[in-house]
């Protein structure tokens, strides 16, 4: 029997040599574009932050309670091992941006016009649990890194692992300058790497469907090819987290939750739709 004839297939509606609509060429964080920022910037980022945190007051008090009892449990864990509360605690604000995932979804729902709402804000990582479980843990992994490092540091510098108060004092005395260059171009090292790859990536993955590679990569691309302003937003991170931390962590209350919204608008105004 004579075979039937088949209809003509229909025009290939891609480019010669070009990828399909959705390929991953379309996807990649060198695609996406991120907007060119003034210096000024992360002024008015931190404006935001505060004007979100006005307007869902009870929500940011939450968080920053949460930053708060952290930082006092950090403290009391760890009181008797001090090369881990340097690091643990410089490194727990440097992460973060993946606990302030609350208040981003909270500046979301401001964005839209929308009422934020404390028990949505406690489930936005439901959505993206494993693109999100993928990051936090990447991040886990550089924080380890970072304690082991600093623990190399202390133990080279001294017969043994001094007292907490020793260890302050450590770090302000001249006649330990060696160790002081030493702990600070680790430190520098481990938290500037994590800044670069976190300062967008969270809020990125909360507000769009891409992997924790996309995201840590743009994050990334963004430090790299505004490193002024991106340095103006992290040397104001630090500042005002240490002027938080000085009464028992007591600044956290407010200070964490503004941080945390003022990093989603960091993140709205950086990577373009």
């Amino acid at each position: 029997m004579n075979a039937l004839p088949q209809p003509p297939s229909p025009p290939d509606p891609r480019p010669a040599g070009g990828p399909a609509a959705g390929d991953g060429a379309e996807r990649s964080a060198f695609a996406i574009e991120l907007r060119p920022l003034g210096f000024g910037a992360p002024l008015r980022w931190l404006a935001q932050g505060w004007r979100d945190f006005r307007r869902c007051p009870g929500i940011g008090l939450f968080y920053g309670a949460c930053f708060m009892a952290m930082g006092w449990l950090l403290m009391t864990v760890f009181e008797h091992a001090p090369a881990y509360v340097l690091a643990l605690s410089a490194g727990f604000l440097l992460t973060g941006p993946f606990f302030c995932l609350g208040l981003y979804q909270a500046s979301r729902h401001l964005e839209r016009g929308e009422q934020p709402d404390l028990g949505d804000s406690l489930l936005a990582w439901d959505r993206r649990a494993g693109t999100l479980a993928i990051f936090g843990f990447v991040l886990l992994v550089l924080e380890m890194l970072w304690g082991r490092a600093s623990l190399i540091v202390f133990a080279v510098s001294f017969d043994g692992m001094p007292d907490f108060k020793g260890s302050l004092l450590a770090l302000v005395n001249p006649e330990n300058l060696q160790f002081i260059v030493a702990y600070l171009l680790v430190g520098g090292l481990f938290a500037g790497l994590i800044f670069a790859v976190s300062v967008v990536s969270i809020p990125m993955i909360l507000d769009r469907q891409t992997d924790a590679i996309t995201a840590g990569l743009t994050s990334l691309r963004l430090v790299l090819t505004q490193p002024a302003v991106m340095l103006f937003w992290g040397a104001l991170i630090t500042l005002i987290v240490v002027l938080a931390m000085l009464p028992w962590f007591a600044g956290l209350l407010v200070a964490g939750p503004v941080l945390g919204h003022a990093s989603w608008h960091a993140y709205r105004a950086a990577v373009a739709d």
